[in-house]
């Protein structure tokens, strides 16, 4: 099943399809700032932002900008009687969503889960809706869900009273401290088992078919071929194409051979560390909380930059993989030094850096042309590096760095669920297939130096969520690339491109830099 990430101009077409029990949709664009993909939550078909850095579906259920953008009718919101708290942000940034938790029937690509719990936000201080989103589908483990922690610990009172006040200051790590070891744990001074004043590890892997994030709960059933999803970003900035951009729920694309994937596997968190303790019948578990992996090494132009100073050597290095954000966040340290080699936080635009990450002993870069935005909106000489500071890891979640759009638009990343209660038999991990082409670096030169020429500026585009399908050319690799503007099929001829003025483009930069901030 293929949900298709379509930016291009508009135009009807009878080859948009259904495929039998697979259906196709499109996900939107805001200058490669954010990416969104359209569902139904009850009677209301709302464009959400795709995130696999978090794991809570919620959805705007007040207009605060304006009638453009629809939010949730609440027509058959059935409350929960609990509200959720979302936090994004680290020590320098901080935004929030607030709003009651309930359950309706949310749908993708033709996907019904019927009694899926989300929140319903009626106060937010991200910029989703400004970047033309209705709410945000997070893709990530029921372990890191707000809402499956709420509904779960409501259950047992004397886990609620645990609860900890909110610090807006910090980013959000589950905290799974009101969960029991063990189902045979007895109440103090009694020989009964604790089985309804604490939750035991055994609940929980109960819980996640109930109260997990959509996607977990479709590799839990049986409406998925295999627990994964798919995702390829195509590029609306600087050189327009790419990769034609596609979420495929279920498998890889058509074409897509998972052998030319290179395969890691996701961190999992020990009992020690904030994770889930283990269940008696298989004690050595540990469990996945993000997607994130491990990190060999990091690489400016070629050169292996030093790790950082600001984390303890015995924290392993990883990186989150995370759809959400438009940066590429990593040490501060890191950082000063790679600013001091391109020659400052700013940049020529034309000089082509590529940053990689060697993942699973692969060299995986950054695209040149993804590296950075244009600086200044009279002139595309002068370019930004698309990075910011992290916190280091330690205390919370474990990775140095996030590894955000400018990343995942070289890339097609497979994200596989595994066994989601017992991992040891079947772990999670993700799939990377770089589709960074080999002369990227000339490419960028080249787009730089004509828009230069010509006086004008390096191009942009953003376009809301339309339905449709992707019909283009492959790669060598079997990945779909974008189809050349005007030639794009879609079912929705109402959703045309925007090609924008610089500054507004500047402007969104700094709204998606700002909308997740993480």
């Amino acid at each position: 099943m293929e949900v298709s990430i379509l930016r291009g101009e508009i135009k009807p077409s009878p080859k948009l399809r259904s495929r039998g029990a697979s259906s196709s949709v499109g996900l939107g664009d805001y200058f490669d700032a954010t990416y969104t993909v359209l569902a139904d939550v009850g009677d209301t078909t709302l464009p959400l932002v795709l995130d696999t850095g978090s794991a809570d579906l919620w959805v705007l259920s007040q207009q605060s900008l304006t009638e453009a953008i629809p939010v949730y009718a609440g027509v058959s919101f059935y409350s929960a009687g609990l509200d959720a708290a979302f936090l994004y942000g680290d020590s320098r940034t901080g935004t929030a969503a607030y709003g009651p938790i309930g359950r309706d029937v949310f749908s993708l690509a033709g996907l019904p889960n019927p009694n899926q719990y989300f929140a319903s936000v009626g106060k937010t201080n991200t910029s989703v809706e400004r970047t033309g989103a209705a709410g945000i589908f997070g893709l990530g483990f029921p372990l890191n869900s707000v809402i499956w922690n709420e509904l779960l610990s409501a259950q047992y009172p004397r886990a609620r009273r645990r609860s900890k006040q909110l610090d807006l200051t910090t980013k959000t790590f589950p905290d799974l401290s009101f969960i029991s070891a063990s189902r045979l744990a007895p109440v103090s001074g009694t020989k009964a088992p604790l089985r309804r004043a604490i939750p035991t590890v055994e609940d929980v892997l109960d819980s996640f078919t109930s109260y997990g994030p959509p996607t977990a709960r479709l590799a839990l059933g049986s409406a998925l071929t295999a627990p994964m999803f798919c995702i390829a970003l195509q590029r609306e900035v600087v050189d327009i194409g790419g990769n034609a951009g596609a979420l495929t729920l279920g498998g890889l694309p058509t074409g897509v051979d998972a052998q030319a994937l290179k395969w890691a596997n996701v961190r999992t968190y020990a009992t020690d560390e904030g994770g889930l303790g283990a269940p008696m019948t298989s004690p050595d578990e540990k469990y996945p909380l993000a997607w994130e992996v491990p990190v060999d090494d990091v690489y400016l132009d070629g050169q292996r930059l030093p790790r950082s100073n600001l984390s303890s050597a015995n924290i392993a290095l990883t990186a989150l993989i995370d759809t959400g954000s438009s940066l590429v966040r990593g040490p501060a340290d890191v950082l000063a030094l790679i600013y001091s080699r391109i020659g400052g936080e700013d940049y020529p635009c034309k000089a082509a850096h590529t940053l990689a990450f060697s993942i699973a002993g692969q060299l995986f870069p950054i695209d040149p042309r993804d590296f950075g935005s244009q600086s200044y909106d009279d002139s595309p000489a002068t370019c930004t590096p698309a990075l910011a500071p992290a916190d280091p890891p330690g205390g919370g979640f474990l990775y140095s760095w996030s590894l955000g759009d400018p990343f995942l638009k070289g890339a097609l990343t497979a994200y596989y669920y595994g066994n989601l209660t017992y991992p040891s038999q079947d772990p999670p991990r993700i799939g990377f297939l770089s589709t960074v082409p080999p002369d990227a670096g000339d490419r960028l030169t080249q787009v730089v130096e004509n828009a230069m020429a010509a006086g004008g500026l390096l191009a942009s585009t953003a376009e809301p969520a339309p339905t449709g399908y992707v019909l283009g050319p492959t790669n060598s690799l079997g990945v779909p690339q974008a189809v050349p503007s005007g030639s794009i099929s879609v079912g929705n001829p109402a959703s045309p491109r925007m090609t924008v003025d610089p500054l507004l483009m500047l402007i969104a930069t700094c709204i998606g830099i700002l909308l997740l901030q993480r």
